[in-house]
């Protein structure tokens, strides 16, 4: 597995990129570039012969700018009402109809005023989010800003000054912004105006980390994180007062890479438990009330959990997929087809597992067993972001701003 290391005294700047494996890879310059030419380990051959049992129908596509490049931003649209929202480090943020794909509107935004509104070679790269609530859309961006929009419209609504670039999509709720910046501050805006009501700022960033952020989560009045230090933490979500923090990857180890135990990937947060994993520590299932481990288990990811009825699926830092029991922790299957293929993070789609690969394919597992269902391609780039699940549909993005949106049900095509 590869991965972008930064130090907390450049936290904006990408310092080297190293494969990070436990069967031993070398140097490569990050599995969102040119992996096939350098990576020890290639990507195991999507089998020629294949023939998929569900049907999966490619309804449209579109591409957002040049999405997030190669700047480790996590990005991905966001789904509400009809309209699927998404943002590009070229400065375009833009809203879409769902289910056709047509462009409702678009801005590109640059400098002005310290804040970034115009277009040049200075222009706004966006690279958290963006996030919807209602009528709200909200998106980061490398240089610390934050910027709110009108879904209906993109008119403008407020822009809040962070203190260091946004890589992770903010969360709202309880007429709130919450906002992961790169140093490991946790900000709380007010939903109306962006004015700054709190500020967590105890989390300690180690010297040397994965270049990622896991996005703040917001349920029943409190925010959970994910944090460089491999801890957990749950905050009050009305002023940011800590609650309680588990340490999830101890990041042990003789060198600086030896101890990475970044939590960077998605939470998810279900009936009083939060799912999370670390990099090079466990997977857990936590008390949401007092942070307390139910299970663990002993694998690691550089991304996220997803969730169904009664599992949690994740992806090693070989790019296996797993499946563990929901209550128990237990391993329920292991999937290895895809192995090397640096997966993104997974999503959940009734009866399937969706989650991208470092050449732009699009996998659906079953949840059942593992076993390969189907396999669409969105181009030829990298996919790290979770797919974005809406009943029967599936909407994917790439590094470099390609969406596709995939209707999914019946036989094979």
């Amino acid at each position: 597995m590869s991965a972008i290391l930064t130090a907390s005294r450049l936290r904006g700047a990408s310092l080297v990129l190293l494969a990070v494996a436990m069967t031993g890879c070398g140097t490569i310059k990050g599995w969102f570039n040119d992996t096939k030419k350098e990576n020890i380990e290639p990507p195991t051959p999507l089998a020629e012969n294949f023939s998929p049992t569900i049907g999966v129908q490619r309804l449209w596509s579109e591409r957002i700018g040049k999405g997030a490049e190669k700047t480790g931003a996590l990005m991905r649209p966001a789904y509400a009402d009809g309209k699927l929202y998404a943002a590009s480090t070229t400065g375009v943020v833009a809203a879409y109809d769902a289910a056709t794909g047509k462009t409702l509107w678009s801005k590109q935004l640059g400098s002005r005023r310290g804040f970034l509104i115009h277009r040049g070679p200075n222009s706004v790269r966006w690279g958290g989010g963006p996030s919807v609530d209602g009528d709200l859309v909200v998106v980061g961006t490398l240089e610390g800003t934050v910027q709110a929009f009108n879904a209906g419209d993109g008119s403008e609504r407020w822009t809040a000054q962070v203190s260091s670039e946004v890589i992770a999509p903010p969360a709202i709720g309880g007429g709130m912004v919450y906002v992961r910046t790169n140093d490991g501050h946790i900000v709380g805006l007010d939903r109306a105006d962006g004015s700054r009501k709190w500020v967590y700022d105890r989390s300690t960033v180690p010297l040397l980390s994965l270049r990622g952020n896991s996005a703040p989560v917001f349920v029943d009045g409190v925010v959970y994180s994910g944090e460089d230090n491999g801890k957990i933490i749950a905050l009050r979500a009305s002023d940011g007062a800590p609650l309680w923090e588990q340490v999830l990857s101890p990041g042990e180890g003789r060198t600086e890479i030896d101890r990475l135990q970044d939590v960077d990937g998605q939470l998810a947060v279900a009936d009083g438990i939060v799912y999370a994993a670390g990099y090079k520590g466990q997977t857990a299932a936590l008390s949401a009330q007092t942070g307390r481990p139910v299970w663990t288990h002993e694998v690691g990811t550089y991304g996220g959990v997803a969730l169904s009825a009664s599992q949690i699926y994740l992806t090693d830092s070989d790019a296996n997929v797993y499946a563990l029991d929901l209550r128990t922790g237990s391993s329920q299957w292991k999937q290895d087809a895809l192995k090397y293929r640096w997966l993104g993070e997974p999503a959940v789609q009734g009866d399937a597992v969706v989650v991208g690969d470092l050449e732009g394919w699009v996998h659906w597992l079953s949840i059942n067993d593992g076993k390969l269902l189907a396999r669409e391609r969105v181009s030829k780039a990298p996919i790290r972001s979770a797919p974005v699940v809406v009943g029967d549909m599936v909407y994917v993005e790439t590094i470099y701003g390609d969406i596709a949106a995939y209707r999914v049900g019946g036989g094979s095509k």
